[in-house]
């Protein structure tokens, strides 16, 4: 728990038969933890929150048992429902009844587009999950659990965005009329709505921000004029995306038989020269060299190799002007 989630402290006076498993699902802007454990004391201290704080909102649904939990002031019993907590505040919880099982969507703060002092007034509150958009997204977390270990990594972090956008309704919903949102926090929302927007249509050579303007019935000056204040332009922020995937991709044993170009039109490079010059740029090695390093390394020093973490920095973002439509 502290090393996959966060630093806690837990505590049981069932030492001699306690049982627990966990399952943990990527989906890419998102991940889902299932946790079914024997009952269990949990606390996270100022101090705990110090060690490790990975700035998640965590939307738990109790599939079993009870939960009692503690966190800004709130106190609530949880059972069937769902309830919101904060990594980045100190909580407690417990459930003393029996086995407790529960699933959690474990969502970074600014990926959700809502406003963090609204959301927090939610924080530890009891949270229907038996009608309306409730059951509608505890439906779908229990799902995602039972069939997404099947599924591959793409469909996954396409199934993410979903869930993403029916937690954000859900809290929205919780929150009142989202319309009355104020101006900042609408544009927030659009900004996330047209990012995963383009994550899911990166593999398409014709996505361009005219493209993204039309499809979310807006101008190119007002969809550039939306993204003004942002570290990346919409075409800086296209060719990213896709060279991350790429990268993953070059460097997966599975897709090892794949040619190089193969994988390069998955992500919506059409120029073989044109993909292996952006990616020589980003990364400092050609996609032919990142594959060969990363598929040399031995397993058990994936995370550790000092050779392909050499080359794996972080992508510029270069600044577009407005009549900069290209993506690749």
């Amino acid at each position: 728990m502290s090393t996959n989630v966060m630093p806690v402290m837990l505590s049981t006076r069932h030492a001699a038969d306690f049982r627990a498993s966990m399952t943990d699902l990527d989906l890419g802007v998102a991940r889902l933890t299932a946790v079914a454990c024997s009952p269990v004391l949990s606390r996270r201290t100022p101090t705990h929150v110090r060690r490790g704080d990975p700035e998640h909102l965590q939307l738990a649904l109790v599939t079993q048992g009870a939960l009692v939990i503690s966190q800004r002031g709130n106190d609530s019993m949880v059972a069937g429902g769902l309830v919101l907590t904060d990594t980045s505040r100190p909580s407690d919880g417990a459930c003393t009844g029996g086995q407790i099982e529960s699933v959690a969507m474990r969502i970074p703060r600014q990926a959700l587009a809502l406003r963090s002092d609204r959301v927090d007034s939610l924080l530890a509150q009891s949270l229907a999950a038996d009608v309306g958009l409730g059951a509608i997204l505890a439906d779908f977390l229990k799902t995602l659990l039972t069939r997404g270990p099947r599924c591959r990594p793409e469909e996954l972090r396409g199934m993410g965005t979903v869930a993403l956008d029916l937690a954000t309704a859900f809290l929205a919903q919780q929150l009142g009329d989202p319309g009355q949102a104020p101006a900042e926090a609408r544009a927030q929302e659009s900004q996330q709505r047209i990012y995963r927007f383009i994550e899911n249509n990166l593999g398409d050579p014709g996505l361009t921000p005219q493209v993204i303007a039309d499809q979310h019935n807006m101008s190119l000056r007002g969809l550039y004029a939306l993204f003004g204040d942002q570290p990346l332009t919409i075409s800086a922020r296209i060719r990213h995306s896709r060279l991350e995937r790429a990268h993953t991709d070059l460097a997966s044993e599975e897709l090892s038989g794949q040619p190089v170009q193969t994988i390069a039109a998955r992500w919506g490079f059409s120029s073989a020269t044109g993909f292996s010059r952006a990616f020589r740029d980003a990364y400092g090695v050609t996609p032919t060299e990142h594959r060969a390093i990363s598929l040399a390394a031995p397993q058990h020093a994936e995370h550790t190799n000092p050779a392909r973490d050499a080359h794996h920095h972080e992508l510029p973002g270069p600044r577009f002007s407005a009549e900069d439509s290209t993506t690749a």
